[in-house]
């Protein structure tokens, strides 16, 4: 069966790394919000005469996320219609706490949870120290107005539940401190590959 595997959590968390890591060894169409966004979001926050690098602040969250999660999701159900998995990245905040989302979006395909197995892996860290040591260190120019605004960035660091109606054997919590590990591979694996 397809598969539609969701990389959720919040900046910093390790998401995008999990998921190259699993995509490199098992395959399937990458798509990472970030990515997909980014030329549309340069031009429209250059346009506005706002910082092209910034990802964070209220206009872009007003004038750019919405966007982005749509051109993501296009793109992977449409890879979902030609039989491919879809292997999608990005902090999903409002979408994981509605319970109505994933099925409206499977159902623009004529798809639902009994033909597309659905996998969601929530990568989160410990604490906002363990954020902001890893947020610093990689040195991202997307990441200037997180550091810069960090008591207002922090909220969102928060751990949230997925409220999607899918089998809770379907969502991972996953601890991603330290560094990668062959053993933190080979548990997505299973937990991807696992039929509910």
């Amino acid at each position: 069966m397809r598969k539609l595997i969701f990389f959720i959590g919040p900046a910093g968390a390790g998401k995008t790394t999990l998921a190259k890591a699993y995509a490199s060894k098992r395959g399937g169409a990458f798509l990472d919000m970030d990515t997909l966004l980014r030329p549309a979001a340069v031009a429209l926050m250059s346009l506005a005469g706002k910082d092209p690098e910034d990802r964070d602040s209220p206009f872009y969250k007003q004038h750019c996320r919405d966007l982005g999660y749509r051109i993501t999701m296009n793109a992977a159900l449409e890879n979902l219609t030609l039989g491919l998995d879809a292997i999608v990245i990005g902090p999903f905040t409002r979408e994981i706490n509605d319970p109505l989302w994933l099925d409206q979006e499977l159902s623009t395909i004529n798809a639902s949870t009994e033909n597309v197995a659905v996998k969601a892996v929530y990568v989160y860290l410990p604490s906002e120290e363990a954020y902001h040591s890893r947020i610093s260190g990689r040195g991202s120019a997307l990441d200037v107005w997180k550091l810069d605004n960090w008591e207002q960035f922090s909220p969102s660091l928060s751990r949230s539940e997925i409220r999607w109606p899918v089998d809770p054997a379907s969502i991972l919590y996953l601890d991603n401190s330290g560094p990668f590990t062959s053993e933190k591979l080979e548990m997505l694996e299973k937990f991807i590959d696992r039929e509910n």
